[in-house]
């Protein structure tokens, strides 16, 4: 045991102390064998010889099937030139589909909300941008709000023409509501 805490020890006793080297090991290393993993090597590095030889064959098969392929067509033909009616077609689609893409939606549905109610449930919107028509699919509680929604429809300000296409009864629903088809003009929203 060592001198009391908070008391001094004597120099000489210092000096004798710091004179002795202590070595301790707490952890032997563990010795293993080093053959396991001189084996795993080997066998790794052969496999990647192997694989080596393998890829060089398989390059030298397809510079091979290259070189054949040239002797048997050496002219190739270009590309076939498009047609200008085909040139004409892809660019009316494409036409149609920036049209498409140019309407003004967020207006168009503010429109539609502004005549929506809680009758009135709005089952399909399809615009259709080439021809300024908005075909819509609503489903209402009955024929005094679907006319009610017609209405207001047709006073919207971004819709001209508006009119009843088709309606019919729901007979398997219970509350026999009315499912009904409407077509519109789109103006310019701006």
């Amino acid at each position: 045991m060592g001198p009391p805490r908070g008391s001094k020890i004597p120099l000489e006793r210092t000096q004798e102390i710091s004179t002795r080297r202590l070595e301790l090991d707490y952890v032997a290393p563990v010795r293993r064998p080093h053959w396991p993993g001189l084996v795993v090597l080997a066998l790794s590095l052969a496999v990647a010889g192997g694989m080596l030889a393998r890829y060089r064959d398989a390059q030298r098969e397809v510079v091979r099937l290259e070189a054949e392929s040239g002797l048997i067509a050496p002219d190739r033909r270009p590309a076939r030139a498009v047609s200008r009616e085909r040139l004409e077609e892809e660019a009316k689609l494409a036409e149609g589909v920036v049209r498409q893409l140019t309407l003004p939606w967020a207006k168009l549905i503010g429109t539609i909300e502004q005549a929506a109610s809680r009758d009135v449930a709005i089952l399909q919107l399809q615009p259709d941008a080439e021809q300024r028509l908005l075909r819509l699919t609503a489903e209402a509680r009955d024929r005094e709000a679907m006319f009610e929604y017609l209405r207001r429809l047709g006073g919207a300000q971004g819709l001209a023409d508006v009119h009843l296409v088709s309606h019919q009864v729901q007979r398997e629903d219970p509350q026999r509501p009315i499912q009904f088809a409407v077509q519109a003009a789109i103006r310019d929203l701006q």
